[in-house]
């Protein structure tokens, strides 16, 4: 079993029904399990892998995801390339919900992840400057306008540890000083392991919601419509990105290891 391109589904986005000649399997790794069994078809004769990043009854909160199991696997079943949609919170009035944010840099300020497989006997210091693909980022981005989409090009992730919500103070923070577009809890280390595994990674941020920075009121009830309209949006952007992935990678991500080893 094989897959040249893995969808890494975030919150709302637990299957895909747009594969085709699917089979689910399981991979063993070093790391233990991954937060699912994860499942391989295609789409438009490309080899997909999909893996619920929370699980499919989204049963594992986000600073327990096993992020090194599930790169891992992906690497080893031969993945190039992966899609990453995350529902986020917004920092910024223009960045409104229902929107979906390409971000290009992100923020951590996470705590106690496991950030690399280099934990010893071989030390890795990997260049993390520009954090994604920048082949498949502007496809990405071009495949949203083409669906009219409402998109941005650009923007920070700050990435927290959770699963709390940030206070007030925090929130106003990570928007005021250190100038963060987006909030979210699952980031970090995942892009990390995936430069690390030499793998292209683009992070799709659909905003659910203001942050707490707004004191604009948000119930339960309207985030879960705006999710749902996220995941409807989102699975179509997958459908017109996918076959705009050339097969033959022209990007850094794929000597990403190069000049990293001590």
């Amino acid at each position: 079993m094989s897959a040249e391109i893995a969808i890494i589904g975030g919150t709302g986005v637990y299957d895909q029904d747009m594969l085709e000649d699917t089979k689910e399997v399981k991979v063993y790794t070093p790391y233990g399990d991954t937060s699912d069994m994860i499942t391989i078809g295609y789409y438009k004769d490309r080899r997909i892998a999909f893996l619920p990043r929370h699980g499919k009854e989204h049963r594992i909160p986000p600073h327990k995801i096993p992020a090194r199991a599930n790169i891992w696997a992906l690497k080893e079943l031969g993945v190039k390339r992966i899609l990453a949609p995350a529902a986020v919170g917004s920092m910024r009035d223009e960045l409104e919900p229902g929107d979906i944010v390409i971000v290009d840099q992100f923020i951590d300020f996470t705590k106690k992840r496991e950030y690399t497989f280099y934990d010893g006997g071989e030390v890795c210091h990997i260049s993390v400057a520009d954090p994604f693909c920048e082949e498949i980022r502007p496809i990405t981005i071009d495949a949203a306008k083409r669906l009219g989409l409402q998109v941005h090009e650009k923007g920070t992730y700050v990435c927290i540890e959770g699963p709390r919500y940030s206070t007030r103070a925090e929130s106003r923070f990570f928007r005021d000083y250190l100038k963060a577009d987006v909030i979210g809890m699952t980031l970090v280390p995942e892009s990390i392991l995936a430069r690390e595994m030499e793998i292209c990674y683009v992070s799709i941020a659909t905003v659910t919601d203001y942050d707490v920075w707004a004191e604009k009121p948000v119930s339960t009830k309207d985030v879960i419509e705006t999710l749902r309209k996220n995941v409807k949006n989102t699975k179509m952007l997958l459908r017109e990105v996918i076959p705009n992935i050339p097969s033959d990678r022209k990007c850094s991500c794929k000597d990403a290891l190069r000049d990293s080893k001590l």
